[in-house]
């Protein structure tokens, strides 16, 4: 049998176990605010029927689903003389999920009387986008969701914002959140005689901060608009001060276009909570923040680590009748989702992590044969049932060898069971980081390492 080259799909990644010590850490800390605010957890399968995603990512979205093949003879009956997105639906029918907040509002749906409204879901699970890999940039990554769906309040947004300063305070992260309103999005095309332009305006000026201004302007002239209408952003694109005093603009700008005046009223209402609540990180109207998924209608949020150079690393939005396609019209929502594989690279570039988070073991027993073996089986039974994470070398080897082995695995304790230690039921403890040594009662050493 020919050698198989051991490697795994570009975009994707093994863990090891100190990387999957830091990655438990920020899942952890992500879903203790979510239950901190009273979210209850659920799952959805990684696959999930076409007809549930396409559609809902905008074009350059329904471009990056995964489509799996049909099983059993699935060329069978195909015309390949159709366009190719009509073979593609022919001989495929499911897909990975590309996020987890269309399947969630498929869920919602399906399970509506089983659910308690206004209903507030967490849910951290992997995603598959086929993206070209790059820097904080994966075909298989984690994303850590929390949504309530079934309110209107703008309650709702400013928890939102209250969860985003939790999670990034507790893992000492500096952020700045990015706010904007899609209505406000529709209020500038309306403004500039583009309404039915406002996919178009969205998908261009969300690649501001990776293309430019010039090349926004140019991609605008491309998807349509005249040199006219995209001269006719540049006040917006110029709007200066704080979020009062962009808005108190704006809303001059819009004079009569209403649905710019409501994402206005939206957004001053917003920036109320958030100025009257204890909220310790940055947050800034961005009127350039478009998000590029064509479900948001209202509030949008994006989060930006300010020491690091990556892209956002949470950002969500109001969905006003995401449910609707799947026949649950008029149900509001509003959620975020935080990028735990862009988290965790901040956290390594500032070197972040907790320095004790990949200690699997705190003790380790040497073994010096079957009679000290049996002793340290009991002694370790005891030690675990009192929560403290215990090893014992599986074989006699020389001691070299047995010392090697905790100090790779950073096990800041080792314990010897000799003769005189079975003798005197006693343990003896070395400290791994100090070299210090003592000899203890088993109860006394089990509470020093409690």
């Amino acid at each position: 049998m020919a050698n198989v080259k051991c490697s795994i799909p570009k975009g994707t990644r093994d863990f090891l176990p100190v990387e999957m010590a830091r990655r438990n850490y920020i899942f952890d800390t992500i879903r203790s605010v979510f239950r901190a605010f009273a979210f209850e957890p659920i799952e959805t399968p990684a696959l999930e029927n076409l007809s549930t995603l396409m559609g809902k990512y905008g074009e350059e979205g329904d471009k990056l689903l995964f489509k799996v093949l049909n099983s059993g003879d699935f060329m069978e009956g195909v015309d390949f003389q159709e366009s190719p997105n009509k073979v593609a639906a022919r001989i495929c029918d499911r897909g990975l999920r590309y996020d987890l907040t269309v399947p969630f509002a498929r869920f919602v749906v399906q399970h509506r009387d089983q659910l308690a409204f206004p209903f507030r879901r967490y849910q951290l699970q992997p995603v598959w986008r086929a993206d070209r890999p790059q820097k904080g940039r994966y075909r298989e990554f984690y994303q850590c969701d929390a949504d309530m769906i079934g309110s209107t309040s703008l309650l709702n947004e400013l928890e939102l914002v209250q969860m985003i300063d939790m999670v990034f305070s507790k893992l000492n992260i500096n952020v700045v959140v990015k706010i904007n309103n899609r209505k406000v999005l529709a209020g500038i095309a309306e403004m500039i005689g583009a309404p039915e332009r406002l996919v178009d305006i969205t998908v261009a000026i969300d690649k501001l901060d990776k293309i430019g201004l010039d090349n926004v302007r140019n991609e605008l002239k491309e998807r349509g608009l005249s040199d006219s209408q995209v001269a006719a952003l540049d006040p917006v694109f110029a709007l200066s001060g704080d979020a009062a005093q962009k808005l108190a603009s704006l809303e001059q700008m819009f004079g009569n276009v209403e649905v710019g005046k409501q994402g206005v009223a939206e957004l001053k209402e917003l920036f109320g909570y958030i100025a009257a609540a204890d909220i310790r990180c940055e947050v800034e109207l961005d009127l350039t923040l478009a998000r590029g998924l064509n479900y948001y209608t209202g509030a949008i949020f994006e989060v930006k680590a300010k020491d690091v150079s990556i892209g956002s690393i949470c950002g969500g939005g109001r969905y006003d009748n995401l449910t609707g396609i799947f026949g649950m019209a008029d149900v509001s929502g509003v959620g975020i989702s935080f990028g735990a594989d862009r988290i965790y690279d901040v956290l390594t570039e500032l070197e972040g992590f907790p320095q004790d988070l990949s200690q699997a073991a705190r003790v380790m027993f040497i073994n010096f044969g079957p009679a000290e073996q049996a002793v340290c089986v009991a002694i370790a039974s005891q030690l675990r049932r009192a929560g403290v994470a215990t090893l014992i070398y599986p074989e006699a080897a020389k001691m070299k060898k047995q010392m090697e082995y905790a100090n790779r695995r950073g096990v800041p304790f080792v314990a010897f069971v000799g003769e005189s230690e079975m003798r005197d039921n006693t343990v003896t403890l070395k400290n791994m980081t100090d070299g210090t040594q003592e000899t203890l009662a088993v109860a006394d050493m089990i509470e020093k390492l409690k």
